[in-house]
């Protein structure tokens, strides 16, 4: 009981490190997703709904796991996973083109 007692501090500590290096990619990911609501609204770049519309159908067997947006690029990546293998489609957000298929 002791053993464990102690070892709960520095669990506590790996906790709160995990946290705190993931708290800068947290706020970049909700500062991206508020440079593309304003870029949608400029008319600037097209809506996820619009890119996952024409890129799903093209994806067929594959595990679609969810997007992420790059406001520097103004990409979208698509994430998909197939027999254990994860592919990427970057899409850029202005046109809607692929640019990028990764295997």
């Amino acid at each position: 009981m002791r053993k464990r007692l102690a070892s709960l501090p520095m669990a506590l500590a790996a906790v709160l490190a995990v946290s705190v290096a993931g708290a800068p990619a947290l706020a970049q990911s909700r500062d991206d997703q508020g440079q593309v609501r304003r870029e949608m609204k400029a008319g600037n770049v097209q809506s996820l709904r619009e890119i996952e519309g024409r890129i799903l159908p093209q994806m067929r067997g594959m595990q679609y796991l969810g997007p992420e947006y790059d406001a520097a690029a103004m990409a979208y990546r698509l994430k998909f996973i197939h027999d254990g293998r994860v592919m990427f489609v970057d899409v850029d957000a202005r046109s809607g083109r692929v640019m990028r298929r990764s295997r």
